[in-house]
């Protein structure tokens, strides 16, 4: 495996900078704490700095947005360095392979496919990943799932969806909306029954259904499920802290108010919130 050092690294070229500051940093003189890091300690902060640009493009903050990605792309380089200290790959390799990768899922703009929509495009993608998978098969490197590549430690929701997602490329899938909200109420109709006769494992099962098949009636909504619940978690926060600090402007105890009581603050929360420009 050859060391990054044998790529020449231009102190004017922001990338390379970074590359040479890691190696520096993971060198002999280098940081002590930088040095102890493993792929298994950084495993959180990967997840930290990820969840960390999606709320920065929540909030609509470029220079925030721009920050964020600085530390997430650290995070690449960083686990790269210990790769490639380990003689397995480089930081350029990686750049390498994911630039040869969007090359081959992209033959209608560098190959002769043709496509004039989002949606022909998409499908291009698809027939690529597909062949792909073929070639390996054909190569003798083993069968792979047409689910392959969805991480398990995705978010449930995000998983469920991309899950259903790719199985629906093959046309497993619902014909409509419709069909889907049906397949809701069944599975409600399945959690009723389990809690009908207390099956705390039967409940967990039909709990786990009912939201797969909520995920689906959001893919054919056309509404991304873990975006609609995070911001339906901010509205919630959002009421909550309003009547909290309502009731500590009050003088208030919510422990000493009835459930009725709190009721009534949650809706004038939301009203409230709802009457707020923007």
């Amino acid at each position: 495996m050859s060391s990054s050092n044998a790529v020449r690294l231009s102190p004017d070229h922001p990338f390379d900078r970074l590359v040479s500051l890691m190696e520096t940093l993971r060198g002999r003189d280098g940081c002590a704490w930088d040095r102890a890091q493993t792929l298994e300690t950084l495993r959180g902060y990967a997840i930290e700095e990820l969840y960390e640009v999606i709320d920065a493009i929540d909030e609509g903050s470029s220079s925030k947005h721009m920050e964020e990605l600085g530390d997430l792309l650290l995070q690449i380089v960083f686990q790269s360095r210990i790769q490639e200290e380990a003689g397995a790959f480089s930081i350029w390799q990686v750049c390498d392979a994911i630039t040869s990768k969007m090359e081959r899922r992209h033959p209608h703009v560098f190959g002769d496919v043709r496509a004039s929509s989002a949606e022909e495009a998409h499908a291009s993608w698809e027939k690529s990943k597909a062949a792909e998978r073929a070639r390996r098969s054909e190569a003798g490197l083993g069968f792979e799932s047409v689910l392959a590549g969805v991480p398990r430690a995705m978010p449930s929701l995000l998983r469920g969806l991309r899950l259903a997602e790719k199985a629906a490329t093959v046309g497993f899938d619902w014909e409509n909306g419709s069909q889907v909200f049906a397949k809701v109420r069944e599975e409600i109709g399945e959690l009723e029954e389990a809690i009908e006769v207390q099956n705390q494992e039967s409940i967990r099962h039909e709990l786990g259904d009912l939201l797969l098949a909520m995920t689906n009636l959001a893919r054919h909504l056309r509404v991304e499920p873990e975006s609609a619940l995070r911001e339906a978690n901010d509205r919630f926060t959002a009421r909550f802290q309003h009547l909290e600090q309502e009731a500590f402007e009050r003088g208030e105890d919510l422990n000493e108010m009835t459930l009725e009581e709190l009721e009534q603050r949650w809706q004038r929360a939301k009203q409230a919130l709802a009457a707020e420009p923007g």
